[in-house]
């Protein structure tokens, strides 16, 4: 007797190629390449299992966040090209509270559905809530100075080229904190299962399932604008909701299948840890790149966009510093998550 696999859904990435070729309807080619997308970021997950049970904890979930958001930054360098910058923002907003509240909130709820709690390296949390603080104010600041009588094009742009390079110094500052001078903080009890596959294998996977993943977020942004035209969303609940679930695929099927065989130190890491190199990094790094082929994006977020990743950051404070987690606080991070996204949908 067959079982369905997830690695059946491959079938849709020459389906979702052949579509773009012959140029099919935008919302075909959208559902085709979302669906693509789908074995793709478990191929990610597996190959990221395998480097965990090599580096450890902190490494393999570095390693998965760093290349789920790859997707990220791709899905946003073709948005910028297109000149939709306030969807590119948005959707930065939305990466960072969909990881905090959506992705560590299936992790909570199905990690812990079978267990009375579960626990993690509280050091990791409190560091990553920390950044996120940090983050809020960067969103913070440009925001309140654009209101200023100062606030010429010229000061705005040199205020954002500012915050993005304090900002990527912090993030290689913290790497260098938690991985090099005080990695002995950052240890757990991680008793990891013996690789089944080589590194050069797994190394492998990760890189060709990121290469297909970009191509078919190419599709995605392609095809994104008349989609979800045709569907009736708008174009701020598009970058904040969907944009992020799309481009962020991997982190969350790998953080909430790590966390259900109570791996969750992987987990966290992959979740919170995806959220802070998305402030931290991904968004200064895009305003760099914005400048460089001309389409200019600031570092001026709208006030429901901070207050969305303030209040994630926030509840995440509340939540995730204890050290442990149940099934109930999963639940508390998703019922914010959709009163987020009720909000938007109607804004």
């Amino acid at each position: 007797m067959f079982k369905p696999k997830l690695q059946w859904l491959l079938i849709f990435v020459p389906i979702a190629i052949v579509l773009e070729v012959i140029h099919a309807p935008a919302l075909a080619i959208f559902g085709v390449a979302a669906l693509a997308i789908l074995p793709l970021a478990g191929m990610i997950g597996t190959a990221t299992e395998e480097l965990a049970a090599r580096s450890g904890p902190q490494v393999g979930g570095l390693l998965n966040a760093t290349f789920g958001n790859v997707t990220e930054m791709i899905i946003s360098f073709f948005l910028i090209l297109e000149g939709q910058i306030e969807v590119v923002k948005a959707s930065l907003a939305g990466a960072i509270i969909g990881n905090v509240l959506l992705v560590l909130g299936l992790a909570f709820l199905l990690g812990g559905w079978s267990r009375r709690e579960q626990t993690f390296n509280i050091k990791t949390a409190s560091l990553h809530s920390a950044s996120l603080v940090i983050a809020v104010v960067a969103l913070l600041m440009p925001a309140l100075f654009s209101y200023t009588p100062e606030a010429t094009s010229f000061r705005t742009e040199s205020v954002s080229v500012g915050v993005s390079i304090v900002l990527m110094l912090l993030y290689i500052f913290s790497l260098v904190f938690s991985m090099v001078t005080h990695r002995s903080l950052f240890r757990s009890e991680f008793h990891a299962e013996k690789p089944k596959w080589s590194l050069g294998r797994a190394l492998g996977y990760l890189g060709v399932a990121t290469v297909v993943v970009g191509l078919m977020s190419e599709f995605l942004v392609g095809a994104l604008e008349e989609a979800t035209a045709v569907l009736g969303l708008s174009e701020l609940f598009v970058g904040l909701i969907i944009v992020p679930i799309i481009g962020n695929a991997a982190e969350h099927s790998s953080a909430v299948v790590l966390a259900m065989k109570d791996r969750m130190d992987v987990s966290i890491e992959i979740a919170i840890g995806s959220s802070v190199q998305i402030a931290l990094f991904v968004a200064p790094a895009l305003v760099f790149a914005s400048l460089a082929v001309g389409q200019p994006m600031d570092f001026i977020f709208t006030g429901y966009e901070i207050a969305a990743v303030a209040s994630s950051s926030v509840i995440l404070a509340f939540i995730a510093l204890d050290g442990r987690s149940n099934w109930l606080e999963g639940a508390q991070l998703l019922a914010a998550y959709v009163i987020v996204a009720i909000s938007f949908f109607f804004l």
